[in-house]
């Protein structure tokens, strides 16, 4: 959104750091709020902000969204399971795992578990918690958590909701991290969940 406050200022100078510290701009200051449209599955928020390097103030939009969970799932054969389905925003299938939101009366780890028999008919035995990422803090409020789950094995037919349409695969590990090196798997949630079970570095730095 831009507004007359989002002209330019006046040129000054970036403070830079070197080193292990992580200096910190002051906090803006909200001024006002008010709810925008309901987006479904995303609710906008307009909150008037006063940038404290200006004094100015602008108007900025937030997308109040529950947590998200998403699940590397692996078979006691070492395959990782893969959902593809259609997605709107890119206008072509994509290659993700098992994911979704939180509901409002259970944990991610309870979202998470819930996902995966959805969308795969498939528990796991073993899940361990691999941390939350930000999905894009410019406009989101909320946090995508990442789990692995070991020892998945197939106990019910899937059931997807009357939004999605589903394929399933079983995909050998290797192969999912060689297409996650060669950027044909390039969905930044999985890759970011896959980073802490894989190395992703193309080169040694």
């Amino acid at each position: 959104m831009t507004d007359a406050d989002d002209r330019p200022a006046a040129p000054s100078r970036v403070p830079e750091a070197t080193g292990a510290a992580l200096p910190s701009p002051p906090d803006w200051q909200r001024l006002s709020s008010r709810s925008g449209p309901d987006l479904y599955i995303f609710q906008a928020r307009i909150d008037t902000m006063r940038n404290p390097r200006t004094g100015r103030a602008m108007e900025r939009v937030t997308l109040e969204t529950p947590d998200w969970v998403n699940v590397m799932a692996l078979t006691p054969e070492r395959e990782i399971l893969i959902v593809r389905q259609y997605r709107f925003g890119s206008h072509r299938v994509s290659t993700e795992i098992p994911a979704g939101m939180v509901e409002a009366d259970e944990s991610h780890e309870q979202a998470a578990r819930r996902e995966l028999l959805e969308e795969t008919g498939y528990a796991a035995e073993r899940w361990t918690y691999l941390g939350s990422v930000e999905p894009n803090p410019a406009f989101h409020d909320n946090r995508c958590h990442h789990w692995l789950a070991e020892g998945a094995r197939r106990v019910t037919d899937p059931a997807p909701d009357g939004g999605e349409d589903i394929r399933l695969v079983r995909m050998p590990l290797d192969t999912f991290h060689a297409m996650l090196l060669e950027g044909r798997i390039d969905h930044s949630l999985v890759v970011s969940a896959a980073s802490h079970v894989l190395d992703l570095r193309r080169r040694a730095l």
